[in-house]
């Protein structure tokens, strides 16, 4: 069964103390995942325009641990934020809007491709520039003395490793944190982590159940130390 972590958001204070806007996104988001699996819903009251929003961290970091699609009742409560739309992409989180379900990954990917498209037109008025300086004399380009692109090649894996273990450790927080939370429920030992663990739906690393081994590998890797 399809998994879904809705986040909702109003811009002003009085919106969320009167449920007005609200109400309305959290009905579209039931109507529209039917009898999927709804393992947490998130809401704020923040500005459309600001970064630090800490709801929406939140459920990004549930859609990672459960491997859900983040849903949306109304793509403009998101898409109009840039910072929402690179950390979609930093961090592989499928979302859907109720309003515009086919407007997903593939459209940040379109929204993306609109910046790409206006940097595009910066580069091509550099290159008018430099053609009208070689018109004038000067000598552009060449392979210059001692250096080679084949020096430089490896800094390209160097990043996107960066990047894999970047993702990486994020999960491995986000899983340390609903273990941390476990155990402040009172479960001591691994196996019984391990049984919250999959009371709670969170997947195992490598898919199926948890087992005593696993949480202690993720315990071990947070530095949180094992029971």
């Amino acid at each position: 069964m399809k998994r879904y972590v809705a986040y909702y958001r109003v811009s002003t204070k009085r919106q969320g103390e009167s449920g007005l806007g609200l109400e309305a996104q959290h009905e579209a988001v039931r109507r529209f995942i039917g009898e999927a699996d709804l393992v947490a819903q998130h809401q704020e009251i923040e500005s459309g325009g600001r970064a630090d929003r800490p709801a929406l961290e939140a459920a990004l970091r549930d859609c990672r641990v459960h491997r859900a699609t983040l849903v949306i009742a109304k793509l403009d409560r998101l898409a109009r934020s840039v910072a929402f739309i690179s950390k979609l992409q930093e961090e592989g989180v499928d979302f859907v809007a109720v309003d515009l379900p086919h407007a997903n990954t593939f459209t940040v990917q379109i929204m993306a491709a609109t910046a790409e498209f206006e940097r595009k037109l910066i580069s091509e008025r550099t290159r008018a520039a430099l053609g009208a300086a070689k018109v004038r004399g000067v000598r552009l380009g060449g392979r210059r003395e001692g250096h080679r692109i084949e020096d430089y090649s490896h800094l390209g894996r160097e990043q996107s490793a960066k990047v894999r273990s970047a993702l990486a450790g994020a999960l491995a927080e986000d899983r340390s944190e609903i273990i941390q939370a476990i155990r402040c429920e009172g479960a001591t030992s691994l196996r019984g982590i391990a049984r919250a663990l999959n009371m709670r739906g969170v997947p195992a690393p490598r898919g199926g159940h948890w087992c005593a081994g696993q949480v202690k590998r993720v315990i071990q890797r947070a530095g949180a130390g094992t029971t």
